[in-house]
């Protein structure tokens, strides 16, 4: 039995094959506006390992912290042994306390 021509499911591989034109031509105008894009643009000097001139900045404020952190942990160093030798003169203090009876 042939299906005679016009028959309604001849239609379905062509909008099937407009629905994917249609489809990639929009996700090709998509990516080329992310790539003229400050992202594309970024993301194009990372991968050719340019860095720019905010890089620069960022490794300065990273060195700045790190600095910083360590003199906290000096500092938090210093409290924990002044806590530690106030603890040890108060146990000291109750040991060679009189008693009372």
């Amino acid at each position: 039995m042939q299906v005679p021509t016009g028959f309604p499911g001849d239609m379905i591989p062509i909008a099937g094959m407009i629905t994917g034109i249609v489809t990639t031509g929009f996700l090709v105008l998509c990516v080329i506006k992310v790539a003229q894009s400050q992202i594309g643009q970024a993301i194009a000097r990372r991968i050719s390992g340019r860095s720019g001139a905010g890089d620069q900045e960022l490794r300065e404020e990273v060195m700045e912290l790190r600095e910083l952190v360590t003199q906290l942990e000096h500092r938090l160093t210093e409290g924990e042994e002044r806590i530690d030798f106030a603890e040890r003169l108060l146990s000291r203090g109750k040991d060679e306390a009189p008693s009372h009876g």
